[in-house]
């Protein structure tokens, strides 16, 4: 294999590119203008909790500069909220989940077990959120099979990345929460077996990726995440968290995805800032 020396002022950007494991050409240009942010929707069964939860996410939201989308949904007082549900957004690494899924849902159509290779190359996908590995598996379906996926999951915009460009599958906060509700209820898309399989390795993401929607979690509650982020020239940094929070009387989801981020830190911070109010709001309520 021949090496390419990199000239050193297009290294910053080109890493940033390798890291959410994609190749993406770098071009000057600011980004655009944001427009005027669309206002929170909630809705809930428990009086005053989506009025509330609308209120506290705008404020968490107020004076940052990420555009930011989410969706939120607790099974447990039929709450849901949700901001620019349905823009895309880069995925980022938030799609190696929908990896696993579709290995899980192809295995199960023949009733097989993943091989060896194919549990430890999904777990370092999910946990330390292993680029190889991601691609390996994502050469191995190919596109005829993560599209077929997305159909029988119901995530109708969602676009994979061509030409193996997984990090530049197109998603949605929407389709996000699609993803996490089939991976925590009983359903006709993925097993009992596959579910488990998903949510343990969720459950254990290594410490210093476990930022994001956990962020003011209750003690009690058992958390399973993953996160993405990704920086190119236009829209600046993307920083996207999901998770699902069950047990102990808990059973809900958030998803907030952001770009606009000038950096890491400020996509971190917003995610954390709705995750907190989302929380709070929701440990009040008894969820």
């Amino acid at each position: 294999m021949t090496h390419q020396r990199i000239p050193r002022r297009a290294r910053g950007p080109l890493a940033a590119a390798l890291a959410a494991g994609v190749l993406v050409p770098v071009t000057a240009g600011a980004a655009p203008a944001a427009a005027a942010a669309p206002a929170v929707a909630c809705t809930s069964d428990r009086t005053g909790l989506g009025a509330k939860l609308a209120r506290d996410i705008t404020a968490s939201l107020k004076g940052r500069k990420s555009t930011t989308a989410l969706a939120v949904d607790d099974r447990t007082t039929n709450t849901r909220c949700t901001l620019r549900a349905t823009q895309p957004y880069d995925s980022a690494s938030v799609v190696k989940v929908t990896v696993l899924a579709t290995l899980l849902w192809d295995a199960q159509k023949t009733d097989r077990e993943l091989t060896k290779r194919e549990t430890d190359l999904a777990t370092a996908m999910i946990t330390k959120s292993d680029n190889a590995s991601t691609s390996a598996l994502w050469k191995q379906l190919g596109p005829t099979k993560v599209k077929g996926f997305l159909k029988a999951a119901g995530m109708t915009r969602t676009v994979p990345g061509a030409r193996g460009s997984w990090g530049l599958t197109q998603i949605t906060a929407q389709d996000e929460k699609q993803l996490l509700s089939l991976i925590t209820a009983k359903n006709t898309v993925l097993s009992a077996g596959s579910r488990a399989f998903i949510l343990d390795r969720m459950g254990k993401v290594v410490t210093s990726q476990r930022w994001g929607v956990p962020a003011g979690a209750p003690a009690d509650a058992t958390v399973q995440l993953k996160n993405g982020w990704l920086q190119r020239s236009t829209h600046g940094w993307r920083v996207h968290s999901v998770g699902a929070f069950t047990g102990k009387g808990h059973d809900y989801t958030i998803t907030v995805l952001t770009h606009d981020d000038k950096t890491m830190n400020d996509g971190i911070n917003t995610i954390q800032a709705v995750a907190r109010a989302v929380h709070k709001d929701l440990v009040q309520a008894g969820a």
